[in-house]
């Protein structure tokens, strides 16, 4: 009896020791498993961000030329028509989301078309394609006097300046770009630089 008690003890003490080694066993194993997870979160994060650069970086070679295409055209309208020109945002394009430079790319669209839309209606239209009839052809290219509108040198520096340092003699300008200058200078010296024609049109 005293050996089934003893034998019986020793057993249940080897078991304890068993169970306790077997406990410390899956310690390491959970602490692995969390750890493995830390690792596999911070991964997909990495993977995010590289993901959203790569797209950022996609816009930007997508959208960035044509918004510096439309911020041109719509200051060159504005210029032509003597509007306030329209300051772009501060904030650099590389600081935007892919979703905020496709907005900004609408935006420019935009003023564009309304800059464009409000260049094709000068105030005094037809009087001066009247003029035009009497006068040369938009390219016409005979010195002194340049143009659609028989522009010389000194009253396109007056006021086309910028067009006349941009590209040249009025004969290399757009109809419309001539028509806006000759609406600059109707503002101070009426139809007068014409005489002639405007009288043929009945504007003197």
């Amino acid at each position: 009896m005293r050996r089934f008690v003893t034998a019986t003890a020793a057993l249940l003490a080897l078991a304890a020791v068993a169970s306790t080694a077997l406990g410390a066993a899956d310690v390491p194993a959970a602490s692995s498993q969390a750890s493995q997870h830390v690792i596999t979160h911070k991964q997909h994060a990495q993977a995010r961000q590289q993901q959203q650069q790569t797209i950022g970086r996609e816009a930007l070679a997508y959208y960035g030329g044509e918004i510096e295409r439309l911020e041109k055209g719509t200051w060159h309208w504005q210029r032509v028509t003597g509007a306030r020109l329209t300051v772009p945002a501060r904030r650099s394009l590389t600081r935007l989301s892919p979703a905020a430079i496709r907005r900004t790319a609408a935006e420019w669209r935009l003023r564009l078309a309304e800059a464009y839309a409000n260049a094709l209606h000068p105030p005094h239209l037809r009087q001066f394609m009247c003029i035009h009839r009497y006068e040369g052809s938009w390219t016409d290219t005979s010195a002194p006097y340049y143009g659609g509108l028989q522009m010389d040198v000194g009253f396109q520096q007056s006021y086309g300046g910028w067009l006349y340092a941009t590209k040249g003699t009025a004969d290399h300008w757009s109809p419309l770009e001539q028509i806006w200058t000759a609406e600059k200078a109707l503002k101070s010296r009426g139809f007068w630089p014409w005489p002639n024609t405007a009288r043929y049109c009945g504007l003197l």
